[in-house]
């Protein structure tokens, strides 16, 4: 199987720190790197409004992450974040075409 390249943008609980968002965001990506994937660039933007209240919560930590790796390692590592607590939403895009 062939690798893609995609975008990972999640929110995170806005009780987290700096530090506590980039060590849940290294536990996700571990996930891709066990699998022989690569982490392409880490963006963290902090905490921020959300357009809407979601889970109660008004604020979110947002981290955007590229990375490349097999289709089903990126839907392993989808399934992984929505069972976080951490987690209040998460969306994955793949960027490369066909």
């Amino acid at each position: 199987m062939s690798q893609h390249k995609y975008e990972m943008m999640f929110i995170a609980d806005p009780s987290l720190d700096e530090r506590a968002l980039k060590k849940l965001s290294e536990q996700f990506l571990e996930i891709v790197t066990k699998a022989g994937g690569t982490i392409d660039k880490t963006d963290y933007w902090g905490r921020r409004k959300l357009a809407y209240e979601i889970e109660d919560n008004t604020e979110g930590n947002y981290a955007v992450i590229n990375y490349s790796c097999e289709p089903s390692v990126s839907d392993e590592l989808d399934r992984v974040m929505n069972l976080s607590e951490s987690v209040i939403r998460t969306k994955i895009l793949r960027k490369d075409s066909k």
